[in-house]
């Protein structure tokens, strides 16, 4: 069982799946947010399924793919959270988590366009494990604490500017948060239904060429660290997202620097998370 959002972008229809069937949330909620998450909203949306209190939608594949959840407080990011990934950018392996932040209006669907920001030259492509946050989490004693916290989980793309991000007086947020740059979906899979959020492959693809194959084992903080210590600074509140780090591959990282271009196509999957495309076009 999944969910979703679909429709045009501001008026999407939160959508549950199961067995190749699609019904309409709407009775249950107006949105994925996260009052729906907190008030166990996937719970009682499996519920509604087996009472037959909700109705099959047909013809969704008309519909165009939303982000799976509503416009979230915050998006929190890892950086150089994969051995690869610092590696292949010459970066130190950090003692601690690298923490930025993102700005939430980027989210956009898992096959909608990516904007390339006006005078942009070093456009870059990151495949992330993104965690959608269920309930409050605030000062966990532990990360064995932590996963119990997460809602579900979601194949997200952090599109990256490394000019504005790392030559523009050093603030990673103006290189991470122009329009379009957080492509999310195309499903939210509950936690319960990922066994080992540490066992799950990401890949990527500029243009039908692999450009990005690693695994969330290799993560130097693995999810529930990431959670603790996140929660030791911030509190993390329902339908938050994290964004926890990408493998080795990005162009920053690869001879020539092969930076996104108008036309580019970036297609990218998680296992058991499902697959996006995005086409690169100019501001």
């Amino acid at each position: 069982m999944t969910f979703g959002r679909l429709g045009a972008s501001g008026s999407e229809i939160p959508i549950v799946r199961r067995d190749g069937r699609t019904y309409d949330l709407r009775p249950l909620t107006a949105d994925i947010d996260g009052a729906f998450l907190a008030a166990d909203g996937l719970a009682r949306a499996f519920a509604a399924i087996d009472e037959g209190r909700l109705d099959e939608l047909e013809r969704t594949d008309e519909l165009r793919v939303g982000p799976p959840i509503a416009t979230p407080g915050k998006i929190v990011c890892i950086g150089l959270n994969y051995h690869d990934h610092a590696a292949e950018t010459g970066a130190a392996v950090p003692s601690e988590p690298v923490v930025f932040m993102k700005d939430p209006s980027t989210i956009v669907g898992p096959f909608d366009d990516v904007l390339i920001p006006r005078r942009s030259v070093k456009t870059d492509w990151e495949v992330e494990l993104g965690v959608v946050i269920g309930t409050e989490a605030r000062y966990l004693d532990s990360p064995d604490d932590a996963l119990a916290h997460v809602a579900g989980y979601v194949l997200s793309h952090d599109v990256s500017e490394r000019e504005f991000q790392l030559e523009r007086g050093g603030q990673w947020d103006k290189g991470k948060s122009c329009e379009t740059f957080n492509p999310l979906g195309p499903d939210l899979v509950p936690a319960s239904a990922v066994s080992d959020p540490q066992a799950l492959g990401l890949r990527l693809w500029v243009n039908g060429e692999l450009r990005q194959d690693g695994s969330t084992g290799s993560q130097i903080f693995p999810v529930a660290h990431v959670i603790w210590y996140l929660s030791q600074f911030m509190v993390l509140r329902p339908g938050d997202l994290i964004n926890t780090g990408t493998p080795a591959g990005v162009a920053l990282g690869i001879p020539g620097k092969p930076y996104l271009r108008e036309g580019d196509v970036v297609e990218l999957e998680i296992d058991g998370l499902g697959r996006a495309r995005q086409r690169m076009v100019q501001a």
